[in-house]
């Protein structure tokens, strides 16, 4: 474990240096440890990939302070009651075109795949969510099949439609809003990502599973997909 200061009320608290499931364990668990231990003086908590951002209140504490009680906190074992639920699977329904999935061409020619086997492969894996950021309901979603796994695009584009479904490497995300972006788009979901209001405000949260299942162009419109946000 090591921490860091970001700034004079925040620091991050890291678990591990890769994509592991393991690690997203202990990502889970510091969060519920932090929560318990710490509610007094903690502000925020932001989850990640391998680690926990810790924003703090100044006017209670100081980070010197903060660093050590995170360590005091994180090394008490997590009791049986307080462990985190079981975390929710979630399927989404995807139209994998290239009317909407904008570059599903390009992963088809960069992984030397036809269409169908991409789409299989895609739908194929139950993806955990990482993290959530970039835009409010982003969630970071891995791995993804090697086979499939390309790189983001070299230029990004200045407006990405709303529900399109995106690769970056061994990452897969879905655009809860019409904002820039650079990940390759092999698709789209009618569904909602983001529920201004609701508490939790995101569809999926960090730990949740996602499954994907393709669906055909009539049953994209019948769930209310659209064709006109370019």
């Amino acid at each position: 474990m090591k921490i860091e200061a970001i700034n004079e009320n925040t620091c991050i608290v890291y678990l591990g240096d890769e994509i592991h499931e393991a690690i997203a364990e202990k990502v889970k668990q510091a969060v519920v440890s932090i929560r318990r231990s710490m509610a007094d003086v903690v502000l925020d908590l932001v989850p990640s990939y391998t680690s926990v951002m810790v924003c703090f209140d100044l006017t209670k504490t100081d980070r010197f302070a903060m660093a050590s009680r995170l360590r005091q906190a994180l090394g008490e074992p997590v009791a049986e009651s307080e462990q985190p639920g079981t975390a929710r699977t979630i399927e989404l329904p995807v139209y994998y075109a290239p009317e909407v999935g904008l570059d599903l061409d390009d992963v088809c020619q960069a992984s030397g795949l036809p269409m169908e086997d991409v789409v299989n492969l895609h739908t194929g894996c139950e993806y955990r969510v990482y993290a959530i950021g970039f835009s409010p309901g982003f969630a970071y979603l891995g791995s993804t099949d090697d086979r499939i796994a390309v790189p983001r695009k070299s230029t990004p584009r200045l407006k990405v439609p709303t529900g399109s479904v995106g690769i970056a490497g061994t990452q897969t995300a879905i655009y809860p809003s019409s904002t820039p972006g650079g990940w390759q788009i092999v698709g789209r979901t009618p569904s909602k990502m983001i529920d201004w209001n609701s508490e939790s405000l995101a569809l999926m949260q960090v730990g949740d599973r996602v499954r994907f299942r393709s669906i055909d162009r009539q049953e994209y419109i019948d769930l209310g997909g659209t064709f006109d946000e370019l």
